[in-house]
C-alpha cells in the first residue's frame, strides 16, 4: 500500500514522541515501485480515485439529483445527532440553518468553520442544538463520496448545466470538490473549470455545493489542494467584483500535499491515500483551516501542520512525563522567513489553550510587529486577547482571569510583568509559552527571567534563521548560545529551500553592483578597502543615488500593473539599507537633491526611518532590533529626522515627529503605506530589515555587510508571492556580499541551495550570454595578443561574466545545444583568462591603495560564479556511473574543463586528476574524497615541515587555526612559534626572509586545500 509511514523491507527508527498514527501528515511517504505506464483516460483516473477512497471506508453514493442530495444530507444530520426530523422541522431547518434564500459562500464557510451548531425549533416548541460537523470527535463524522454529478439547466433558472467529477459529502454536506484531467493535461486546466463551475452552477438549486471547503486538482500526476477563497477571489478579480476585498489569489495560492519531511506527495493515488485519509481530512477541516478577519478561509499547509502537532504532542508528552519547566519540555520550529510562521505559532497556541491541562497560553510577540493588522486577526483569533500591549496593568489582569486562557504579549511587557511581580501565582500554573520569533533578543536576560520566574512551562520558538553552533558569537552566555540550547530540539524544518521548490516564496534575483573600481578582477581589495572616506564619497553615493533612480521602474517593475484592494497600481515598492545613521541622512540628502526640480509624476516618494541602536550587523549576524528610542539620538540626527518626518507630513498630510507618541505613529503609519504600495522607497538602517511583512515590496537595495541571520533576514522581504507579475525578490548589492550570501543560503537552505535561491528567467541570462559572446569572439579572437592593460581588463572583466552567464545556463534544459562556443574555445579562453588573472594579482600584490581619486561608478553583473567542489564530486560520480568497462574519456575532458573554468579550483587540479585516477569501483564519493584530501593534506603539510624544518606541533595548531577562521594570520606571534630556532650571529638570523618564505608556502598550502574539506568545513591535521 502507497501511503504507509514506513516501509516494511527498510526498517527506520523513529522518535515515538514525534510520530503518531492519528499525525494528519504522515512521516514519511515511500511510493509504490510498481508505477502503472498504460495510457489511463480521465474516466480511468476518476474510477481509480473513487476506488481509493472506497478501500478508506468512504461510503459510494450513487446520486443523480439534487432531492437526492438534499435527502441524503437529512439522514446524515440525523445519525450524527441522534435525532429525527419532523418533515416540518427539516424543511424550516433547511430553508434556515442549511441554504438560506441569502447565504453565499462566505456564509456557508462561516457556518462550517465557526458556527457548526446550529438551533432547530422543534414542532413542541423546544429547541435543539443541532452539530453540522463533529469537531470534538472527529470520527463520529461520516465520509461519502459521489461522482459525476450533474446540476441541470432548469435548476436555479440562468444556471448552465454542468457535470462535476468527484465530490466529498461530510455529514452530506459537500464539502471537498476533486476536479481531475487526464494525465499530461496542464492542472491548470481543472482550475480554471472549478472557476466555470463557481460562476455557472454551484450557487444553483439549494446552493449546496457553496458548502465546499477545499478544492483538489490533478492530472493524477500533479494534484494540488486550495481553499474556497483563494478561488472566490479569484473570480472576483477576473469580474471586477468590489464585493470582495481583492488579493491577488489565483494559481498561485494552490498548494502541494506533503509528508513531515517536506517531500511533496503529487500523485493522485499517493494523495487519496494520505491527504484523504480519514482522520486527516477531518483534521484539516476542523482543525487547520484559519477564518481571518477579512473572512477569508486559509487551509494550512502541511509543514505548518507537522509544526503545530508536534507541539501538541510535546505539551501531551512532557505534562504525562513530569518534564515541565525543563528544555525537554519544549523545542523549536524552523519554517524559512516567510512561510507563515504567524499563522503556525498562532493555531499552536489557540490548540494548546484547548488541552485540558494548559491553565495559560502565552504568545509572545515583538513590539513592533503588533502593527494594526496583526492586532486585528489576533483579537478575532481569540476576543481581547491582544489588549495587553497597552499596559502590564492589563496583562496582569489577564494572567490572572481563569477565563483567558490565551494571552498576546509584547516580550517588552512580560519582562516588565516578571520584574514587578515576584512570586505571583501564575508561575506554579502550566503556562505554555511560545514565541513567534525566536532570534537573539530571547537569549539574554529575558529568557533567564521567565525559565526562573515560571515552574511548569512548556517554552516554544518559532524561527526562520536559527542560532547554530557554526554561526553563534563569542560572547554572552555560554549555555545559551544556540536555539536549541535556549528552546529545545528542534521539532520541525521547513527551509527556503523547501519554500521556493514548492512555490510559497519566491526566489531571489540578485545584482551584485561594483561602486569601486579598483583595476583587478581580484575583488579581495574591494571588501579590504571597506573605509568611510571610500564608501561615504560624495561621488559614490550620488552615482548610487543616480543608478537606484535611473533603475528604480525597471527593478520595481512600474510598467506592469495589477490591482490591489479596491485600487489598480503600478509596480512594487522598495528599502534602501543602508550602514549607519550617518549613511541613511546622506542618501536620503542626495536623493532629494537629485530630485530637486523634477515634477511631481517623475519623483520617487521617498521616506527615512531610523531610532538610536547599534548601526552594523552584531557578532552573530544578526540585525540589532532599533526600538523606538529617539530620545538617544544625537540632536543632529534627530534633527534631520524630524525634517524627513516634515516631508513626509507634507507629502501625505499627516502630523508625526520624533515624540515617542508620535514616532510609533509614524512607523505603522509607513508601514502601511508600504504595504498598500503609497510609498516608493524608505531608507533604513535596520528598522523593516526583520519580521516586516508587505507583500508589494520587491527590491532591497543594498549598502550594508550583511551576513547570515541579517542576510537571509532583509533579503527574505522581498520574495513575498502577491501575484503573477511579481516573480522574485530583487536584491541589488552595491557591497560585494556575493560569499556573505551563499554561506548565509547554505547554513539556511543547504549546500546545494544557490540554484534554487537564486534564479531569474532563462532568456535574461540566455540573451545577455549570446550578446557577450558575439563580443568576445569579434573582440578578442583565439590566437591573437591581448596588448595593453585596458584590454586585458576588458577581456577578464567579458570573459568573466560569459563564465558565470554559462554556468547558470548550464542547469536549464532550453540551453542544450546553445552554447555557442565549442568546448575547445571555451578551454582555450579559459586559459588566457586565468593566465592573465595571475598576472594582474601578482602584479597588484597586496597592498591597500588609496583609492579615493579612482572611485568610478562601474555596474557589473553578478560575477563569475564559481564551479564548486560538489560540482566536480558530481561529475566524478557521474564519470565512474558511465565509465563500466572502459574508461569515458568525455566525461573526464568534461571534468578538466570544470577545473579549468575555475579559478580557484586551478591549483588543484592535479588533486582532482588524482582522485579520479585513484577511484574505487563502488565506494562512496563523499567519503572516498575526504580521506583522499585528508592523506594528501597531511602529506604536504609534512613535506613542508621537513623541507623548512618547521616545528611540527606548532606548524599544525597554526595551520588549523587558519582553517578555523579562514585566513593565515601572518601578524601577531603564531607564526613565529612555528619558525626554527634562529642562529644569534647573523644579523636577524635569516629570519625575515624564512619567515616570508615559509608564509608564502604556508598561504599556498593553505589556498591549495581551503574550501576541499568536508561538508560541515572542518579542517582536522
Amino acid at each position: 500500500m502507497g501511503g504507509r509511514g514506513v516501509s516494511e523491507k527498510t526498517p527506520r527508527k523513529y522518535d515515538p514522541i514525534a510520530v503518531s498514527s492519528e499525525s494528519t501528515v504522515v512521516a514519511e511517504y515511500i511510493p509504490d515501485a510498481a508505477a502503472s505506464s498504460s495510457y489511463q483516460s480521465e474516466a480511468d483516473l476518476e474510477r481509480e480515485l473513487v476506488r481509493l477512497l472506497q478501500s478508506q471506508a468512504y461510503e459510494y453514493l450513487p446520486i443523480t439529483s439534487e432531492a437526492q442530495l438534499v435527502a441524503n444530507v437529512r439522514s446524515q444530520l440525523e445519525a450524527l445527532n441522534a435525532m429525527i426530523f419532523s418533515d416540518a422541522e427539516w424543511k424550516q431547518f433547511f430553508s434556515e440553518r442549511i441554504a438560506g434564500a441569502n447565504d453565499g459562500i462566505l456564509e456557508k464557510t462561516v457556518r462550517i468553520q465557526e458556527d457548526h451548531v446550529q438551533l432547530l425549533k422543534r414542532d413542541d416548541g423546544s429547541i435543539k442544538n443541532v452539530t453540522l460537523i463533529d469537531k470534538k470527535n472527529i470520527h463520529n463524522n461520516r465520509l461519502q463520496v459521489i461522482n459525476q454529478y450533474v446540476i441541470g439547466a432548469g435548476e436555479g433558472g440562468s444556471a448552465r448545466s454542468n457535470r462535476y467529477d468527484v465530490t466529498v459529502l461530510v455529514n452530506g454536506l459537500p464539502t471537498v470538490h476533486i476536479e481531475l484531467k487526464r494525465r499530461g493535461v496542464d492542472i491548470r486546466e481543472a482550475f480554471n473549470q472549478i472557476d466555470r463551475y463557481q460562476r455557472d452552477s454551484f450557487w444553483a438549486g439549494s446552493g449546496l455545493f457553496e458548502y465546499v471547503q477545499l478544492f483538489v486538482i490533478s492530472n493524477g500526476t500533479l494534484t494540488k489542494y486550495y481553499s474556497n477563497t483563494t478561488r472566490l477571489q479569484h473570480m472576483s478579480e477576473a469580474a471586477g467584483s468590489n464585493r470582495v476585498r481583492k488579493t491577488s489569489n489565483s494559481f498561485e495560492f494552490t498548494s502541494w500535499w506533503a509528508d513531515a519531511q517536506n517531500k511533496p506527495i503529487t500523485d493522485l493515488s499517493a494523495f487519496a491515500m494520505t491527504f484523504f485519509a480519514k482522520h486527516a481530512l477531518l483534521n484539516i477541516l476542523t482543525k487547520y483551516c484559519v477564518l481571518t478577519a477579512d473572512r477569508m478561509l486559509l487551509v494550512m499547509r502541511p509543514y505548518q501542520i507537522v509544526a503545530t502537532e508536534r507541539i501538541l504532542q510535546r505539551v501531551d508528552i512532557s505534562t504525562n512525563y513530569k518534564t515541565l519547566g525543563s528544555v525537554a519540555a519544549g523545542g523549536y520550529v524552523w519554517h524559512t522567513t516567510g512561510s507563515g510562521k504567524t499563522l503556525t505559532s498562532f493555531k499552536a497556541a489557540q490548540l494548546a489553550s484547548r488541552v485540558a491541562s494548559v491553565d495559560k497560553v502565552l504568545f509572545v510577540v515583538d513590539r513592533k510587529d503588533l502593527d494594526y493588522q496583526t492586532m486585528r486577526e489576533y483579537d478575532r483569533f481569540e476576543k481581547g486577547a491582544a489588549n495587553s500591549n497597552t499596559s502590564t496593568a492589563v496583562l496582569k489582569k489577564q494572567l490572572e482571569d481563569p477565563n483567558g486562557r490565551i494571552i498576546i504579549t509584547t516580550i517588552q511587557k512580560l519582562s516588565t510583568f516578571i520584574g514587578a511581580n515576584k512570586g505571583h501565582a501564575i508561575y506554579d500554573g502550566h503556562v505554555v509559552i511560545i514565541f513567534d520569533e525566536c532570534h537573539r533578543s530571547q537569549f539574554g536576560d529575558m529568557h533567564t527571567a521567565i525559565t526562573k520566574a515560571f515552574k511548569r512551562y512548556n517554552l516554544f520558538g518559532f524561527t526562520g534563521t536559527p542560532i547554530f553552533a557554526s554561526n553563534a558569537g563569542s560572547g554572552g552566555n555560554p549555555q545559551l548560545k544556540t536555539t536549541e540550547q535556549a528552546f529545545g530540539e528542534k521539532l520541525h524544518t521547513y527551509t527556503i529551500v523547501d519554500a521556493i521548490t514548492d512555490k510559497n516564496v519566491l526566489p531571489f534575483r540578485i545584482d551584485y553592483v561594483n561602486t569601486i573600481k579598483v583595476g583587478s578582477p581580484d575583488d579581495s581589495q574591494v571588501s579590504a578597502i571597506d573605509k568611510e572616506s571610500v564608501l561615504l564619497d560624495p561621488r559614490r553615493i550620488s552615482d548610487i543615488v543616480k543608478y537606484t533612480r535611473e533603475h528604480f521602474d525597471q527593478k520595481t517593475k512600474r510598467a506592469d500593473h495589477y490591482t490591489l484592494g479596491e485600487r489598480r497600481v503600478r509596480g512594487f515598492n522598495a528599502l534602501f539599507a543602508t550602514a549607519s545613521i550617518g549613511a541613511a541622512r546622506t542618501y536620503y540628502n542626495h536623493f532629494q537633491l537629485q530630485q530637486e526640480g523634477l515634477p511631481s509624476d517623475q519623483r520617487l516618494k521617498i521616506g527615512l526611518i531610523y531610532s538610536y541602536g547599534a548601526n552594523e550587523a552584531v557578532e552573530d549576524g544578526a540585525l540589532n532590533e532599533e526600538g523606538f528610542d529617539t530620545g538617544s539620538l544625537t540632536m543632529d540626527a534627530r534633527t534631520f529626522l524630524d525634517d524627513a518626518i516634515q516631508d513626509y507630513n507634507e507629502l501625505y498630510g499627516t502630523s508625526f515627529d520624533t515624540t515617542a507618541e508620535r514616532f510609533q505613529n509614524y512607523y505603522k503609519d509607513l508601514s502601511l503605506k508600504l504595504k498598500s504600495r503609497e510609498i516608493d522607497l524608505v531608507i533604513v538602517v535596520n528598522m523593516f530589515l526583520t519580521g516586516f511583512d508587505a507583500t508589494t515590496m520587491n527590491t532591497l537595495f543594498v549598502d550594508k555587510n550583511l551576513r547570515a541571520h541579517g542576510l537571509i533576514q532583509a533579503y527574505s522581504r522581498t520574495n513575498r508571492i502577491l501575484n503573477s507579475v511579481k516573480t522574485y525578490g530583487n536584491i541589488v548589492s552595491f557591497r560585494d556580499l556575493e560569499d556573505e550570501t551563499n554561506d548565509a543560503i547554505a547554513l539556511f537552505g543547504n549546500k546545494d541551495a544557490r540554484g534554487v535561491v537564486l534564479l531569474k528567467p532563462y532568456g535574461e541570462y540566455y540573451n545577455d550570454y549570446a550578446d557577450k559572446v558575439t563580443e568576445l569572439l569579434n573582440d578578442f579572437p583565439l590566437g591573437g595578443p591581448i596588448v595593453g592593460e585596458t584590454a586585458k581588463k576588458q577581456f577578464i572583466q567579458l570573459f568573466g561574466t560569459i563564465l558565470r552567464l554559462r554556468n547558470i545556463l548550464a542547469s536549464f534544459d532550453e540551453f542544450d545545444g546553445s552554447a555557442l562556443l565549442t568546448d575547445r574555445q571555451g578551454q582555450d579562453y579559459r586559459s588566457v583568462y586565468l593566465d592573465l588573472y595571475a598576472e594582474f594579482r601578482k602584479n597588484k600584490g597586496a597592498d591597500k591603495e588609496q583609492i579615493n581619486d579612482d572611485v568610478v561608478f562601474e555596474i557589473e553583473l553578478i560575477k563569475q560564479v564559481e564551479i564548486n567542489v560538489d560540482y566536480i564530486l558530481m561529475l566524478v560520480q557521474k564519470y565512474r556511473d558511465e565509465r563500466g568497462d572502459g574508461d569515458n574519456k568525455e566525461i573526464r575532458a568534461e571534468i578538466t574543463r570544470a577545473v579549468d573554468a575555475s579559478p580557484t579550483l586551478r591549483n588543484k587540479k592535479d588533486l582532482i586528476e588524482d582522485f579520479v585516477d585513484s577511484l574505487s569501483v563502488d565506494g562512496e564519493i563523499d567519503q572516498e574524497w575526504r580521506a583522499f584530501i585528508a592523506a594528501r593534506r597531511e602529506a604536504e603539510l609534512g613535506t613542508i615541515i621537513t623541507d623548512e624544518k618547521l616545528r611540527p606541533d606548532e606548524t599544525r595548531v597554526f595551520i588549523e587555526a587558519a582553517f578555523r577562521d579562514g585566513q593565515i594570520r601572518t601578524s601577531g606571534t603564531a607564526i613565529t612559534k612555528v619558525l626554527p630556532p634562529v642562529s644569534r650571529f647573523s644579523a636577524d638570523g635569516g629570519h625575515g626572509e624564512k619567515k616570508q618564505r615559509v608564509v608564502r608556502l604556508l598561504e599556498a598550502f593553505f589556498d591549495r586545500f581551503f574550501g576541499l574539506s568536508s561538508k560541515n568545513g572542518e579542517w582536522k591535521v
